[in-house]
């Protein structure tokens, strides 16, 4: 598994991990949207075919209830109650024939959608 960077000692527990190919693609989608302090924001809501979906945007806020990650100096934002939902999930970014795109190997997912971009619990 990734190293794991958190904006608090406690946030070990509760913490999500960034690949090198995540944090690589990250970095670059940034810097086309043009840098500026930007950062990913991952967020977790009801709904998709599984009862929730995760988002991803870029964001330049930090929230109260929010927690940072980084990896190689791209930083990785979830709120507090989407976190309690990913906590020891990681982020990947993976190319393959059919695509490129994100994933999110979560374990507290019990099951997940064909697309893998919702899930249960």
């Amino acid at each position: 598994m990734s190293d794991i960077f958190a904006s608090a000692p406690a946030a070990t527990e509760r913490a999500i991990g960034v690949t090198d190919s995540a944090a690589r693609r990250i970095a670059h989608l940034i810097e086309q949207e043009g840098g500026g302090g930007l950062f990913l924001r991952i967020a977790v809501s009801g709904g998709g075919c599984s009862g929730f979906q995760y988002g991803f945007t870029f964001d330049d806020e930090i929230r109260a209830d929010d927690r940072v990650f980084e990896r190689n100096g791209v930083r990785v934002v979830v709120d507090d109650t989407s976190l309690d939902l990913l906590a020891g999930a990681e982020i990947d970014f993976v190319e393959d024939l059919i695509g490129a795109s994100f994933k999110i190997q979560n374990p507290n997912a019990s099951s997940s959608c064909g697309c893998g971009s919702s899930f249960s619990v």
